[in-house]
């Protein structure tokens, strides 16, 4: 349904000056920094209240040099982020896409913090794989449910209107200028909007299974773990109006989502020195690389299963995700006091799992580094009680998308602006490359907070020329 329609003879109800699809962080950042700028909004959501893929995740923010981490004497500067994120997708991402999100995001946290009152506090007693600073910040729940309640709160509370259960299944078009939107109801009656500019912060195309399975063929038949409405209308709309597209191919995986239960563990439980096991209760990777590559890891394994094993000092660390939380209320950690006994429960072989853990404590012990090129040294041996999740790989969300410029306006193939086209977290190229393997720890929000404040900003500055002309 994603269709470009003439524009011409069309008559809409009504026109705004700047409308967002989509109403995760991206969106509801872009309408706030947008209103900000003393521009019309009006914010279009297909579900019933705005969510998004936002409030499945962590809620956790990459960002650099920040008050927080000034005040926990955490040393850190959007170069050193920049390089961070360019050393972990092996130097695929445009420099200069890196750099204006690095540079951005810091910024937009603490305007967020200042303008709408959102508590963001530095997480500053772990650190994720190719962080080379502590620098994820997130809300008190660090849950992205209270992430996105917020900003839903900000964007009621500044008057800008949101309207939901309003699928956009359609652009009207002049060439390359959009003229408005076709929104369908959930009755299956039309309404025609009509907008100055448009900013596309409906996230990627990790709903749509056709589009994974061309693009992301390692994960077709993956768990998805994203928002069902990410279908790719971004990426569509925007190939049919000439953009550029980059990356297509890139996508967040995740090696650690409990299943059946389908709530995503911290990645804590790995990076303060747990392993993960397969049903025979061996190890089979170098699990420390990152989160997002392990998840094809882990489907490469018998019934694509595995268990995440720690113990308490870790659990301790994990219990402040909301997430995990509910995963130990559900039942879905297990305990126990010897590797033995926590074999029984996960009912494997209770030898191989005690050899297998004797030898990733005697590797700590030695600061040894593993076959699969694991460097242990620092981490400390588990200790009883035992825990241990039997968690599946997935697919988060895809990374590639519409190339944009500093000012998040979208680019046809020739590098030049479209008119008035605007893109923002996973409806824009990430900066995390073609691979899985690319994707730094916070990558998504990254780029829908920092886009979707630059999106939103230069969407009412546009409007603002056009009625100054």
């Amino acid at each position: 349904m994603s269709r470009i329609l003439p524009a011409g003879g069309v008559e809409f109800e009504f026109t705004v000056p700047v409308v967002v699809i989509g109403g995760g962080a991206a969106g509801m950042v872009a309408a706030l920094a947008a209103h900000e700028r003393g521009a019309g909004v009006l914010v279009l959501e297909r579900d019933a209240l705005p969510q998004g893929s936002t409030a499945l995740s962590a809620g956790l923010i990459p960002a650099p040099g920040t008050r927080w981490q000034r005040a926990a004497g955490i040393e850190d500067s959007p170069q050193r982020f920049a390089a961070d994120v360019i050393a972990k997708a092996k130097g695929e991402p445009d420099p200069a896409a890196v750099a204006r999100v690095a540079q951005a995001v810091g910024p937009a946290l603490e305007w967020l913090a200042d303008r709408y009152g959102l508590p963001f506090s530095v997480v500053d007693n772990f650190s994720y794989p190719g962080h080379s600073a502590r620098r994820m910040h997130g809300l008190p729940s660090r849950s992205g449910a209270e992430l996105i309640d917020r900003l839903r709160g900000a964007v009621e509370a500044a008057g800008i209107d949101v309207l939901c259960e309003a699928h956009v299944t359609a652009l009207y078009a002049d060439g390359p200028l959009v003229r408005g939107v076709e929104i369908t109801r959930p009755d299956g009656s039309l309404e025609r909007v009509g907008c100055g500019a448009l900013v596309l912060a409906c996230n990627g195309y990790g709903g749509n299974r056709a589009l994974v399975r061309h693009h992301v063929p390692e994960l077709a038949e993956a768990l998805y773990f994203g928002h069902p409405g990410n279908q790719g209308d971004a990426l569509l709309w925007g190939e049919a109006l000439g953009a550029a597209t980059r990356h297509l191919s890139g996508h967040q995986g995740h090696g650690s989502v409990a299943h059946p239960a389908g709530i995503l563990v911290t990645w804590a439980t790995i990076t303060e020195g747990g392993v993960q096991v397969n049903a025979e209760g061996r190890r089979f990777s170098n699990e420390a690389q990152g989160y997002s590559e392990q998840a094809a890891v882990v489907l490469r394994q018998p019934d694509g299963i595995a268990w995440t094993v720690f113990d308490e000092r870790i659990a301790g660390i994990a219990r402040q995700f909301e997430d995990f939380r509910q995963a130990e209320a559900m039942g879905a950690v297990l305990t126990a006091d010897s590797p033995v006994e926590l074999a029984g429960l996960m009912k494997i072989d209770p030898g191989i799992l005690s050899a297998t853990l004797a030898e990733v404590d005697r590797l700590k012990a030695a600061g040894g580094t593993d076959g699969f090129g694991r460097d242990f040294a620092g981490s400390a041996l588990l200790a009883p009680p035992y825990r241990a999740v039997r968690v599946t790989g997935a697919l988060f969300h895809t990374q590639g998308g519409l190339v944009v410029d500093d000012a998040a306006r979208v680019l046809d193939a020739r590098g030049a602006p479209l008119p008035n086209l605007y893109a923002a977290g996973g409806a824009a190229c990430g900066v995390s490359g073609a691979k899985a393997s690319g994707y730094l720890s916070g990558n998504g929000l990254l780029t829908a907070v920092a886009l979707g404040r630059i999106a939103g900003t230069a969407a009412a500055g546009v409007m603002k020329e056009e009625r100054s002309q």
